[in-house]
């Protein structure tokens, strides 16, 4: 059990954690939860030891292998199978050991640590965790420098996976996620066999995949037992009972300081005075936590509604220079469309996000525009453009140079900063408020269509809230691209498949989406125990690790036998043990453990040799 005991921990001088305790139970899976800011990150570093608290202690059991996602993604030569297998650092440590090794004890020892933490079928494990966060074989292959930033995350990820810490310490791992990563990460969670810590502002894996919720609550730690929905309505139900309890509590004050005030000059009543004089010292004020309000996102309808379709392809394709990525699309899209793309990154949903804003132009077929059309386009990269040196004010002002002071700061405050936060430099500002100022600037000038790709990263839970709220208040069509299931099943009317070169509707819910994607993956297990089942072929690939067991084996057999002729030698002298037979009985007793040894040898030699053969043929 880990144990957070008494914590401060204090940032810049404000205490993130104060007087906190906390014990996470072993095997647990925890769903990490507070604003942005209160502290989630840092208590990630004082479990880890990364970071030093303040007051109090952390107690984590002795010799807890600890595991969490690099800082720095791999970016190397190295093939990502290579990355993710030298995470198990005892396998990697046996193999590299058993290259040198000629004690034939030591090797015999490597090669039964080796079958017992299963070495030779990790490589098939690997490829598992790497297929099912979006790695098809061809790419597990290449080297970490052929990947972007987001797709190395991918990596780190999976190798903190694959070596299967004691504790599991996740931060938002999401983020680098689509639906299809995040649906397999979130079954893999659910069966982890060891303690999760995850912090996540995903809903719907907070709901799928962990056993407690870990709030985060005016510098305090409250660890509730359940998912998150059940969280949800007890937090909100102790908020409710709090503030009768507070709305009694003041009454009675009042109540108390009426009586003192109207009778303490009384000599009749000083006694009664005096006692609620004491009653009102030792009343604890009730602490009912006021929720924070979250700022809402808002979307302005558009000047004018438009006929539909609002677009229309006919035989369009598209793609990049002479790659074509989509083809024969022949789709409508209409004003009151409310649509979600699912399919794996790089099948082509972003290019089909710009083929629809116009971004990015047919190479075949005709796309029908209506001549009035605003698209308002949100995605990652436009939070990353931000001038880091402006304000939100600033930006603003850029769209409205010639509107008055008043104006402007007004449209400021609309998008989510008010008063003095309007001038706060981007530089300054959290993730959650950079993503906030760009959706602002998206949706600007009132779209008709409003395409938003991955709009949640960054969003704490009531952000995206919030944002589902807006975007079912918006009169506008909707394309919508996230790994965030909750904000889609509170939003998206319709699902569109985008794969194989193609975009067609799927047939079927998120629920139904959900089991094709861990029905592949079943099947992809499935595969690979049948694999398991077939004569060693990892095993059989290198002759090398054979070799040196039968060597070893061949050592031991010569040991047996070299022990067994001297006892023999040792019975067989005339007369030397007439007068000891509790010797004599000792010798037979050896020697028969040693025939046992012997056998059990020789049988394992027979079995290795005949592999060592097939190596040979193949």
């Amino acid at each position: 059990m880990i144990h957070l005991n008494d914590i401060t921990c204090r940032i810049a001088g404000r205490a993130l954690l104060d007087h906190a305790t906390v014990a996470i139970p072993d095997n647990a899976r925890v769903g990490v939860v507070g604003r942005n800011g209160t502290g989630k990150t840092t208590m990630f570093k004082l479990i880890s030891g990364a970071l030093q608290p303040d007051d109090g202690v952390v107690t984590i059991p002795k010799g807890l292998r600890i595991g969490s996602v690099a800082q720095e993604a791999p970016s190397g030569p190295e093939a990502l199978i290579d990355v993710v297998l030298a995470a198990d650092k005892e396998r990697a440590a046996l193999f590299l050991e058993l290259e040198t090794a000629t004690d034939p004890d030591r090797i015999g020892e490597i090669m039964e640590r080796l079958d017992d933490i299963d070495a030779y079928d990790a490589p098939s494990r690997a490829a598992r965790i790497l297929s099912g966060l979006g790695f098809d074989e061809e790419a597990q292959g290449r080297p970490c420098a052929d990947f972007s930033g987001g797709w190395r995350m991918r990596v780190a990820l999976a190798a903190v996976l694959f070596s299967e810490p004691d504790l599991l310490l996740l931060d938002e791992p999401t983020n680098h996620l689509d639906l299809e990563g995040t649906l397999w990460l979130q079954d893999y969670l659910a069966r982890y066999p060891r303690t999760v810590l995850v912090i996540s502002h995903d809903r719907d894996l907070l709901n799928a995949s962990v056993d407690h919720i870990l709030q985060f609550d005016n510098g305090k730690l409250v660890l509730w037992k359940g998912d998150y929905d059940l969280f949800d309505k007890m937090r909100r139900e102790k908020f409710a009972l709090d503030l009768k309890a507070q709305k009694g509590q003041e009454e009675e004050r009042k109540r108390l300081e009426g009586f003192i005030a109207r009778f303490k000059a009384k000599a009749s009543k000083a006694t009664q005075a005096q006692s609620r004089v004491k009653r009102l010292a030792k009343m604890q004020p009730i602490q009912a936590v006021v929720e924070r309000s979250v700022v809402p996102f808002r979307i302005p309808e558009p000047a004018r509604e438009l006929a539909p379709p609002l677009i229309a392809l006919d035989g369009v394709s598209a793609g990049y220079g002479d790659r074509t990525i989509l083809s024969k699309l022949n789709l409508r899209l209409d004003p009151d469309d409310r649509i979600a793309l699912l399919g794996s990154n790089g099948n082509g949903k972003s290019t089909f996000a710009k083929l629809l804003a116009g971004r990015l132009q047919a190479s075949a077929g005709r796309v029908s525009r209506s001549d009035r059309i605003v698209v308002g386009f949100f995605a990652q990269h436009q939070v990353e453009d931000l001038d880091l040196k402006a304000s939100a004010y600033d930006h603003i002002r850029r769209r409205m140079p010639d509107a008055a002071e008043s104006v402007v700061r007004s449209r400021t405050a609309q998008i989510g900063f008010p008063g003095e936060r309007s001038d706060t430099k981007v530089e300054k500002m959290s993730g959650g408020e950079k993503a906030r100022l760009a959706f602002g600037l998206a949706v600007f000038e009132g779209p008709h269509l409003l395409i938003l790709d991955e709009p949640t990263n960054h969003l704490d839970i009531d952000s995206r809230e919030s944002l589902a709220q807006a975007l079912n208040e918006f009169g506008g069509a909707v394309i919508l691209v996230s790994h965030d299931r909750h904000l889609l099943d509170a939003t998206a009317d319709r699902l569109w498949l985008v794969g194989d070169g193609g975009v067609r509707a799927f047939d079927g819910d998120l629920d139904d989406y959900r089991k094709y994607i861990l029905q592949a993956e079943a099947r992809q297990r499935k595969a690979a125990k049948a694999a398991a089942a077939q004569p060693q072929p990892k095993r059989a690939a290198d002759p090398g690790p054979l070799r040196k067991k039968i060597a070893s084996l061949e050592a031991l057999m010569a040991d047996c036998n070299g022990e067994i002729a001297r006892i023999d030698a040792e019975l067989a002298a005339s007369g030397a043990l007439r007068d000891k037979p509790e010797k004599a009985a000792d010798l037979s007793r050896r020697r028969a453990e040693f025939e046992r040894a012997l056998a059990d040898a020789e049988e394992t030699w027979l079995a290795a040799s005949a592999d060592l053969e097939e190596v040979a043929a193949a």
